[in-house]
């Protein structure tokens, strides 16, 4: 049964709606092959075929033995008034077939594109998520990953971040972000020629969205500096992302090997003295001038706190007052031990590390008078006692002396 008509529609109607005609082929033959079975005295065991070039449709038939294995030679089965059963099906079932022969293509087509950045308009909003529309499909924008503050307007371009790409009964569902890390590192790579050919990485990115953003870039060519290649002349790469992000702030700082060195630009505007790094903490005590304390930790924390992401590092930002009273406070000598609260009398009594008999605050005080009035009675018997008693008979014995020898009554010996 030849179909030259059914050809040229199935032809046109692949074109149309851009599927395959083989697909089209398939979609129709088992529809065919349903509708054949469910007319009477249809065999059990049969099968529609269609010519590709021709367009006949022909039904095929073997029988089966008692264990339900088909045996014996194909026969063609196909009924006188099939044509017109296969025009009926295919008004009702190829247009479901199509449909999802559509969805399954749009789903294959953005299945792999995770990560991948996309323009979509904006068709509309609600408490829960925004629509926009890609063109064959729609991409559903959460509450969740829309950027706090901003406000999106019916039918304005934005360009969003695919974060996941469901398989759903009515087509693909696409799930974007405006508010992930990523969508940074993608807008740069269109902005930026040397990021999308690989000369100049992005390495590190920490993002609070709609606030600030700092990411640390890498060149791979001594001659290209990236920091610059990110900027632009006069800044109108980097202006373009800013305005993709409805005016977000962006830091751009050199990434370095040495985490120290690292540390310190990533605390940028800021200009840091000193990091000390610890290893098996992963803590970094930075030290600013006092001018630059401010600016270091940024407003409510923020650089400090974006600091600290880039790097991955716990970041300690203090002033150099704040180091030298720390130091000095380090260096006093402590009584080791504690105060604890004497079970018997309720009191609390210092307990020393080492051992000894507990005190009370009151033999506390006395002590320490004590020891500091001990302190100037041995200091003033070693000094200023025997000086005395050295000094005072010599000084008797010289004037009795004098007086012996001049006085008038006794001109001579005295004895």
């Amino acid at each position: 049964m030849s179909n030259p008509e059914l050809m040229d529609a199935l032809a046109a109607l692949a074109a149309d709606k851009g599927v395959s005609v083989d697909t089209l082929f398939q979609a129709l033959a088992d529809a065919l092959d349903s509708a054949y079975k469910r007319m009477p005295g249809a065999k059990d065991f049969a099968w529609v075929t269609i010519d590709p070039d021709t367009g006949e449709i022909r039904v095929m038939a073997q029988e089966l033995d008692d264990e339900g294995e088909p045996v014996g030679e194909e026969i063609d089965v196909t009924p006188a008034d099939f044509g017109r059963i296969a025009a009926q099906t295919a008004r009702q079932v190829m247009s479901q077939r199509i449909r999802e022969a559509e969805r399954e293509m749009k789903y294959e087509e953005y299945a792999g594109r995770e990560g991948d950045i996309v323009t979509g308009i904006i068709q509309q909003s609600d408490a829960r998520y925004t629509l926009l529309d890609l063109g064959k499909v729609e991409a559903l924008l959460p509450q969740s990953e829309q950027v706090p503050y901003e406000r999106p307007e019916p039918n304005s371009r934005v360009k969003a971040y695919i974060v996941e790409v469901r398989k759903t009964s009515k087509g693909p569902q696409i799930v974007v972000s405006r508010t992930h890390p990523g969508l940074i590192k993608r807008l740069f790579e269109l902005e930026v020629p040397e990021i999308a050919d690989g000369v100049v990485e992005i390495r590190a990115c920490a993002r609070e969205p709609g606030h600030r953003t700092k990411i640390a870039v890498w060149s791979n060519d001594s001659n290209v500096d990236p920091v610059g290649a990110c900027v632009g002349a006069r800044g109108a790469r980097v202006r373009m992302v800013v305005n993709e992000l409805r005016g977000e702030k962006i830091d751009i700082v050199p990434f370095s090997d040495d985490s120290a060195d690292f540390v310190a630009k990533a605390l940028s505007p800021a200009k840091v003295k000193e990091v000390r790094i610890d290893e098996m903490t992963g803590v970094a005590d930075v030290i600013v001038p006092d001018y630059q304390l401010s600016l270091a930790i940024g407003k409510e924390g923020q650089n400090a706190r974006l600091s600290a992401r880039l790097t991955g590092w716990q970041v300690n930002i203090k002033s150099e007052t704040e180091l030298a009273a720390e130091e000095a406070y380090a260096n006093q000598d402590w009584a080791e031990g504690e105060w604890v609260v004497d079970p018997e009398t309720g009191e609390q009594v210092w307990v020393p590390a080492e051992g000894g008999e507990a005190m009370s605050a009151e033999q506390w005080a006395h002590a320490g008078e004590e020891a500091a009035g001990g302190d100037a009675t041995d200091a003033a018997p070693a000094d200023a006692v025997p000086a005395e008693a050295d000094t005072a008979p010599a000084s008797e014995a010289g004037a009795a002396a004098d007086t012996v020898e001049t006085s008038p009554e006794n001109p001579g010996n005295p004895d």
